[in-house]
């Protein structure tokens, strides 16, 4: 039996990286697949900004496969790192840092939560505005409904069933508060046999992100992470981040765990800003919920903070933090790998 494997990675554009793929025909054993059934494959990096013409050839390692939702069948989707011909990680490979370090921190149980934002644009507009002029002031966009209200429903629901049916960690969505915006979330949802460990959430949301590229072609409908896409007073697409170690989640440590989580975040404040997308000073001005990148406020249900804590977290005495800050094109694998380096290697005899 043959099977049709879609090899997705991340190429090394700047100053955002984004997604490739190509598909492999492979022998599907009787039994189901496994990861070691994905050989490794080469491609040409000098075409995906990873590589120059006179030496090119780099490796793509399979790092996580699930079934694929469009194709259906016995088809699958292989999410992959990239390696050097040495074995060595490729410069732009962010996965394999943050898969060191977990190695170290695994004790800690750190868990993630992404809340992916993006606008949906038909040529060059964003989906639903007038040819001309803009629609009515922000406001009744936010989870709305209504032809007049609501763009792009029909997109974000077969995006929903495509992440669904790859068992993706998928937990919620909403249209956000720009007319075209919307939001999906993508982390812990409470089922026994899912791990929110940062590891499987990035791959997750890398996936989910290529599922609505990929589901867009057939709606002649295009995806954008940019963390303003419409300029003035509209708010702008962010990533925000939600956050946890055993020991926040723990009622006898949890919100002592936090402030010092947070204490850490603030004394790193500028490090996090580097990696945190492209743009993002156009995104954080301390206006439209934000603060501004140039400082970091934390509080309580505080929406115009650097960091909230949830007021639920704070009446239970544990739980998360959420760090508003990442913006939508942030790369999920810089972002879970700054909180775990800053808050739980924060931690003496940690690393």
């Amino acid at each position: 039996m043959l099977t049709q494997a879609t090899y997705i990675w991340i190429d090394g554009a700047e100053p955002t990286q984004t997604l490739r793929n190509k598909m492999r025909v492979l022998s599907h054993p009787k039994n189901e697949m496994t990861l070691k059934d994905f050989p490794e494959w080469g491609f040409d990096g000098s075409s995906t900004n990873q590589a120059c013409g006179h030496e090119s050839d780099l490796i793509l390692q399979p790092v996580f496969f699930t079934n694929d939702p469009i194709l259906g069948g016995a088809n699958y989707l292989v999410l992959c790192e990239v390696f050097n011909p040495d074995r060595t990680p490729h410069v732009s490979n962010k996965r394999a840092k943050l898969r060191e370090i977990m190695e170290k921190v695994s004790k800690q149980e750190p868990w993630i939560g992404f809340e992916q934002e993006y606008t949906l644009f038909r040529g060059t507009q964003p989906l639903g505005w007038p040819d001309r002029g803009y629609p009515a002031p922000q406001g009744p966009f936010y989870c709305g409904v209504g032809a007049d209200e609501v763009f792009g429903r029909d997109m974000i629901e077969e995006h929903t069933r495509a992440c669904l049916e790859a068992n993706l960690m998928i937990y919620g969505t909403n249209a956000e508060v720009m007319p075209g915006q919307w939001e999906f979330q993508i982390g812990y949802r409470g089922v026994n046999t899912e791990s929110a460990d940062p590891l499987t959430v990035c791959d997750h949301l890398w996936v989910a992100r290529w599922l609505l590229y990929r589901i867009g072609e057939e709606f002649d409908i295009s995806a954008k992470l940019h963390p303003k896409p419409v300029k003035g007073d509209w708010n702008g697409a962010g990533k925000h981040t939600n956050f946890s170690t055993k020991a926040t989640r723990d009622v006898k440590t949890g919100m002592k765990a936090i402030h010092e989580a947070i204490e850490a975040l603030k004394a790193n404040h500028e490090a996090h800003i580097q990696v945190y997308g492209h743009g993002i000073e156009e995104r954080l001005t301390g206006r439209h919920e934000t603060a501004s990148y140039k400082e970091f406020l934390s509080g309580v249900g505080h929406r115009g903070a650097s960091v909230r804590i949830p007021l639920n977290v704070a009446q239970q005495g544990c739980g998360y933090l959420e760090d508003r800050r990442p913006c939508a094109n942030a790369n999920p694998y810089e972002v879970a790998y700054m909180l775990v380096k800053t808050i739980c290697c924060s931690l003496k005899g940690t690393v």
